[in-house]
């Protein structure tokens, strides 16, 4: 998780250096297929892998996500076309995240019942962690080496990190080998469950959201009068807020319920785009407020969404209710980053005092608080459908 999520969460540095090198003459929305692409592989594929990782256990999926990670840096370092990016960041590395990602929940669901949202959520602050370091890292790298060692650097780093993943994962069951390899394939028929449409909803809804800050938040800064190195910075203190995001409500859905808990988060989320972020502009105290408070309340975002879908359906119908879900969510996140780049790209030339396009701006935001509000309501009508209005219902 710490490879995987780590690069995710660092991929405003990528975003913002590809727009002033390799990819300047492309468009904000050109640009964010990359990073789209790379989400949607990572979640979608990211369904087929479960049936893998069955059969076989983790050893053998890690280990190939761990060569695809890794190689997927080195060639990035040689990538100079919009095409060789798209093949080398958006499907190769995506495609290693999506067979990393899924074992390592996958081990955590086998051996945590009671405490899984505890332990899922200690389990994805790798993410934040690496969201911290990564940035740093590339802004000392990449001025003073260049791209193509910064990659290389990173490729290294990522290699000693698998290791012991590729060592220490292991599955409680003994894989099936002798059964046939199956493939996850939604079943549609299952939203006609209202409660559940709507939670599946609530997702794409709220990746659509996610992924606009964690993109553009590094370019938003340099565009409003921010140095690099506080652009940089201000994406490590999102991910710095997201660790502990990724913690506590996980430690408080055992106790209170894990519909209860990303409502509140997914609340924030909304607030703090809409009240900080919207009405930043070149203010760095409010930069670094909403960083702060928006990472602590996005980190619970792919945490706890599966949880939630496990508490309206059988245990042995979860992976068929998550492959549905996910399947419809990572449209969302496909999606997300370019329709972002076209918001940002459509400003028309309106500029604020420090020549930033601030309507452009203005309408990013928008998308990304919007949709965070969509996704409150959507949470909250699923919530109500299945124990009522009850405030102290633990659901």
């Amino acid at each position: 998780m710490l490879c995987v999520f780590g690069l995710i969460n660092s991929s405003a540095v990528f975003e913002s250096y590809f727009a002033a090198h390799q990819l300047a003459e492309y468009s904000p929305s050109q640009r964010g297929w990359v990073f789209s692409l790379n989400l949607f592989c990572v979640f979608f594929l990211g369904l087929q892998v479960g049936p893998v990782y069955d059969r076989f256990g983790p050893r053998v999926p890690v280990a190939l996500g761990s060569i695809l990670v890794v190689g997927s840096l080195f060639l990035l370092g040689f990538c100079t076309t919009y095409c060789q990016i798209v093949l080398a960041y958006a499907f190769l590395g995506g495609s290693g995240g999506a067979l990393l990602l899924s074992p390592s929940y996958g081990c955590i669901a086998h051996f945590f019942n009671v405490r899984r949202g505890l332990a899922t959520g200690i389990a994805t602050t790798a993410g934040g962690v690496g969201g911290v370091v990564f940035p740093l890292v590339l802004k000392r790298l990449l001025p003073a080496l260049g791209f193509q060692w910064a990659t290389r650097i990173m490729g290294v780093i990522l290699l000693v990190v698998t290791m012991p993943a590729n060592l220490c994962l292991r599955s409680r069951l003994p894989p099936r080998t002798k059964e046939p390899l199956r493939t996850v394939v939604p079943d549609f028929g299952i939203l006609r469950d209202h409660r559940y449409a709507l939670a599946s909803m609530a997702t794409f809804f709220m990746e659509w959201g996610l992924f606009i800050p964690v993109t553009f938040i590094v370019s938003f800064a340099a565009s409003h009068g921010q140095d690099p190195t506080s652009s940089y910075i201000l994406l490590s203190t999102m991910n710095a807020g997201s660790v502990a995001g990724r913690c506590l409500p996980g430690l408080a859905a055992d106790s209170m319920g894990p519909f209860n808990v990303i409502i509140l988060t997914v609340a924030l989320c909304t607030g703090s785009t809409l009240g900080l972020w919207l009405l930043a502009g070149c203010s760095r105290a409010m930069l670094i407020a909403f960083a702060v408070v928006f990472g602590f309340a996005s980190g619970s975002n792919l945490g706890l969404g599966p949880v939630c879908l496990g508490q309206l359906c059988d245990v042995r119908d979860y992976g068929r209710f998550l492959a549905t879900a996910n399947f419809v969510a990572s449209f969302g996140s496909l999606t997300s980053v370019p329709i972002g780049g076209a918001l940002l790209g459509m400003g028309g030339g309106v500029r604020g005092e420090d020549g930033s396009d601030e309507l452009g701006w203005t309408a990013l935001i928008l998308f990304s608080g919007c949709s965070y509000a969509l996704a409150l309501v959507c949470y909250v009508s699923a919530r109500v459908l299945a124990v009522g209005w009850g405030l102290r219902t633990k659901f």
